[in-house]
């Protein structure tokens, strides 16, 4: 790799070594490689000499532990040099990319082309990993959002140095790779998702067709209890097929989160904001205990009958539905003034809201939901956010749920009382991620400069873990302060333990990462 690509300074190592939670593992060394045989070559070496590796893309995995390991002593695979598009397909509609090509990158890609294809992304960093997130098993916001539902042909390292492509991508010159996920024989896509058998150094990503319409619309809940039948009226329209992608609702706490930071003036210094507080805001800016978003894609047809169908489900579960396209939301912008003059309502921040959700639903990646993250820190986001190096508290846990109301309200009562007597806010979203499960995303967020906020977090995000578990909640990812306090079901952790012995019996690789039981790893390199 060359020394430039050999990162030993303490100072960087620090920072590798940092996250938005308390963290201890130490990072003795960074590798920077540059392609799949670089990445072949460290896994040999390592083995040879029973070095722990543990592999990241871009290190945005803010929330669940950003570029820190599961375990002490490990080599970060840093693979965000591999950062090549491999092969594009307009007509097919598909793209192949190294782990190092982000959201940003992807989207300036086919702006470029002049394509007419979207990509699907997270509300996280336009600098966040495509593939990082993919074999995270993230979402989005379009019909294409189940992430590794839309992958294929995945190309993996595995700890011993060897290559496996899976599907029909192993057959050299098959025309099908990036197209059909099954190939022949078995399918072990999974393997590679949430494990530690292998490094994906490539995969396929397919993409989305612009539709003839898109049409957002957004409502509200004034109520909390209201939550439950707006759940209800959303789930047959998922399961006809008329929202063809997930509907994100979030309380008031994630809205007002996303509109301003913490007002500390008017809570005099005092924290949490309780919810008798959040009385006042949801007047002052006009949001409810319950506010949804989705969108209606096709062809001008469909979108109208969707649109009919949407507002006959959601009549009288809801208390406010609007539709929006860009024409609405560019008149919207331009007599902000106006509105404000007549109705004493500042629309501008709901406008600065609604701009990035509608550019989300259409695969625009955005920082602006990052600026929530600052939401107790005293001093304003930056223009480049970097939570691990401002100091910003975060911890994620995301409990997947049946597409019920009932179960939507139960879980947001049990983790709202949690965070408050904890001293956070309770900011919570649900998105309906499928047609019959709701993945509901529970935000721990405060300051790390405060003394003993770590500590309070770390303890609330434990107990609230352990709750949802009891309650029958498993969350649908992990982060690396987790990896271990839940154990993987008997049956499964047994058939990855004899897979894994078998390429990696030393434990080398991202030891203690969605294992139920860390290997015992062999003598490790001092460096």
């Amino acid at each position: 790799m060359g020394p430039a690509h050999v990162l030993t300074e303490a100072a960087t190592l620090n920072r590798a070594a940092k996250a938005t939670f308390d963290t201890t593992a130490r990072i003795p060394v960074i590798l920077r490689p540059a392609d799949t045989g670089q990445v072949m070559a460290v896994l040999r070496i390592a083995g040879r000499y029973g070095l722990p590796i543990y592999p990241i893309s871009s290190g945005k995995n803010w929330g669940y532990g950003s570029r820190v390991p599961t375990a002490d002593d490990c080599a970060l695979l840093d693979l965000s040099r591999m950062n090549r598009i491999v092969d594009f397909s307009e007509e097919l509609a598909y793209v192949t990319v190294e782990p190092g090509v982000t959201q940003g990158q992807l989207y300036e890609f086919l702006q470029s082309r002049r394509s007419r294809l979207w990509m699907d992304a997270t509300g996280a960093s336009p600098e966040c990993s495509i593939i990082g997130n993919c074999v995270e098993r993230g979402f989005g916001h379009t019909p294409y959002g189940d992430h590794f539902a839309h992958v294929c042909g995945l190309q993996a390292v595995l700890a011993n140095g060897e290559v496996v492509d899976t599907g029909f991508s192993g057959y050299g010159g098959c025309h099908a790779g990036p197209l059909y996920k099954w190939g022949l024989g078995a399918s072990v896509d999974g393997l590679f998702s949430q494990s530690n058998l292998g490094i994906v150094t490539r995969l396929s990503v397919w993409l989305m067709p612009a539709p003839e319409r898109f049409e957002a619309f957004f409502f509200r809940c004034d109520e909390e209890n209201q939550l439950e039948g707006a759940v209800n009226a959303l789930r047959p329209l998922r399961l006809s097929g008329t929202l063809r992608s997930s509907v994100h609702i979030g309380n008031d706490y994630k809205v007002l989160s996303a509109l301003q930071q913490y007002p500390w003036a008017q809570m005099e210094n005092q924290t949490p904001l309780r919810p008798a507080d959040m009385a006042y805001f949801r007047r002052a800016l006009n949001f409810g205990s319950w506010n949804g978003s989705g969108a209606l894609y096709g062809t001008a047809g469909q979108v109208r009958e969707a649109r009919r169908l949407v507002k006959r489900a959601l009549k009288g579960k809801v208390s406010a539905l609007q539709f929006v396209d860009e024409a609405k939301l560019a008149l919207a912008e331009r007599f902000t003034g106006l509105f404000r003059c007549f109705s004493g309502w500042d629309l501008s921040r709901t406008i600065r809201l609604a701009r990035p959700i509608l550019g989300l639903m259409k695969g625009v990646p955005t920082e602006h939901p990052m600026e929530s993250v600052y939401w107790r820190k005293r001093e304003p986001a930056p223009a480049h956010a970097d939570p691990d190096r401002d100091g910003c508290g975060l911890l994620w846990l995301a409990p997947i749920l049946p597409l019920e109301g009932a179960h939507a309200q139960r879980v947001s009562k049990l983790a709202s009382d949690i965070l408050l007597r904890y001293g956070f806010e309770p900011m919570l979203s649900l998105a309906l991620v499928s047609d019959r499960a709701i993945a509901c995303v529970v935000s721990i967020t405060y300051d790390r400069e405060v003394p003993g906020e770590d500590r309070r977090a770390a303890d609330c995000h434990h107990e609230l873990l352990q709750s949802l578990l009891a309650a029958g909640y498993p969350p649908y990812r992990l982060g690396v302060q987790s990896m271990g306090s839940v154990p993987l079901p008997e049956g499964l952790n047994h058939v990855l333990q004899v897979l894994r012995q078998q390429t990696d019996p030393s434990g080398i690789l991202a030891p203690g990462r969605y294992e139920s039981q860390a290997p015992v790893l062999a003598k490790r390199l001092a460096i």
